[in-house]
C-alpha cells in the first residue's frame, strides 16, 4: 500500500521520465540549483527549501499538509481544489467513504507563489526548434516577471489553512503531470498520418478526455489558420507552468514553426500567431489537464488506490480490468 509521500514521489518520478527536455537537461537544471544554493548567503538559506535540490518541479508541485506516512486507499482528486472540496473530503469521510488524501492539479499555497520557477524549462524547448537561445531566455524571463507580479497579491495559503486543522492530506501536482500529457500527445500525433491542421483536430477528437471536453463546451478549437492548411512543423504548449505569451509567436515563425497546439492561449497571443500566418489550436485546458492527471492516476489505480473525481477532473481510466 502506498503512503502519502510515496504517492507524491511517484508523480514526480513520472514527470521526470516524461520531461520534454530529456534526462540530461533535467540533471543540468538540478546542478544549477545546487550551485545557486551553494552561493546563497547563510542568512538566506533558511528560505531555501532543500527539496529543490532533488525535485525539478518543487516550484509548482507540493505536499502541503498532512502525514507523509499515512496509508492511501481512497483519494479525492480535482483539477482545481478549493475550500469546498477540502470540506467535501471530510464530509465523505464522516459518511463512511473515508478519503485518505486530496490531490489538486493546479497550484496551491507555496506552489502558486513560486509557479514561475518552472517556466525556465521552456527555454530548452524553444532552442531545440531553432530559436536563438538568448531570444528564448529573454521572452521567458519577461513572462516570468509578468506572471510573478500578477500572482504576488494572491492569498496563497487560504485553502492550506483550512486543510491543516482538519488534518487533511493535501497535495498538488502540476508540471509533472503536464509533462505526461505533453509526452502522450507528442507520441500520439507523431504516429498519426497528419498532413493538415484538420487532421490534428480529428486526431484530438479520438481522445476520450477531449470528446467529453467538447460535450462540456471546452473541447479543441482552431483559433488561427484553416483546417485545410498544412501542419508543417508543430510545437506543443502543454507544460512549463503557463502559456509563454504573445512575444513568442513571431520568433517561432522565424524559426520555421507553422503550427502551435496549446492547452489555452490569450486572445492577444492568438492574434499575434495569426498575424504571423501561424496555425493555432487550443486543445482545451481542463480536458488536457485531465489527460495528464489520468495518466498519473492510472498508476495509482494499478496500486490499489480508489479515485474519486471532483473539481472538474474528467476521469478516464486506461487500466485494463481483470475479468
Amino acid at each position: 500500500m502506498l503512503t502519502f509521500k510515496e504517492m507524491y514521489e511517484l508523480g514526480i518520478k513520472m514527470g521526470i521520465k516524461a520531461d520534454p527536455r530529456g534526462a540530461s537537461k533535467v540533471k543540468f537544471h538540478l546542478e544549477q540549483v545546487k550551485k545557486q544554493y551553494a552561493g546563497t548567503k547563510e542568512d538566506d538559506k533558511k528560505y531555501f527549501d532543500q527539496e529543490r535540490l532533488v525535485n525539478p518541479y518543487y516550484d509548482d508541485c507540493r505536499m502541503h499538509t498532512g502525514n507523509p506516512k499515512a496509508p492511501i486507499k481512497r483519494i479525492l482528486v480535482g483539477i482545481d481544489i478549493g475550500e469546498g472540496e477540502v470540506l467535501l473530503a471530510t464530509q465523505l469521510s464522516e459518511r463512511g467513504q473515508k478519503i485518505d488524501a486530496v490531490i489538486a492539479h493546479h497550484t496551491l499555497g507555496g506552489s502558486k507563489a513560486s509557479l514561475t520557477g518552472v517556466m525556465g524549462m521552456n527555454t530548452d524547448r524553444y532552442e531545440e526548434v531553432g530559436m536563438p537561445v538568448h531570444v528564448a531566455e529573454k521572452i521567458i524571463a519577461n513572462r516570468q516577471g509578468e506572471v510573478h507580479r500578477s500572482l504576488h497579491a494572491y492569498n496563497h495559503y487560504q485553502i492550506i489553512d483550512i486543510a491543516r486543522p482538519l488534518a487533511v492530506n493535501l497535495m498538488n501536482i502540476h508540471t509533472a503531470t503536464d509533462n505526461l500529457v505533453d509526452q502522450f500527445l507528442q507520441n500520439f500525433l507523431t504516429k498519426k498520418k497528419i498532413r493538415t491542421v484538420g487532421d490534428i483536430m480529428d486526431a484530438l477528437m479520438e481522445i476520450p478526455e477531449f470528446q467529453e471536453g467538447k460535450t462540456r463546451g471546452a473541447g479543441p478549437l482552431l483559433v488561427a489558420g484553416s483546417p485545410q492548411n498544412k501542419v508543417g512543423r508543430f510545437v506543443l504548449e502543454m507544460t512549463g507552468g503557463v502559456n509563454p505569451g504573445e512575444p513568442l509567436y513571431p520568433e517561432l515563425s522565424r524559426a520555421g514553426v507553422s503550427t502551435v497546439i496549446a492547452m489555452h492561449m490569450t486572445d492577444d497571443a492568438r492574434a499575434k500567431a495569426a498575424e504571423h500566418s501561424m496555425n493555432a489550436i487550443i486543445s482545451g485546458h481542463i480536458p488536457s489537464d485531465s489527460l495528464g492527471m489520468n495518466l498519473y492516476l492510472d498508476e495509482l489505480e494499478k496500486r490499489g488506490v480508489e479515485i474519486v473525481p471532483c473539481g472538474g477532473l474528467i476521469r478516464v481510466s486506461r487500466v485494463k480490468k481483470r475479468k
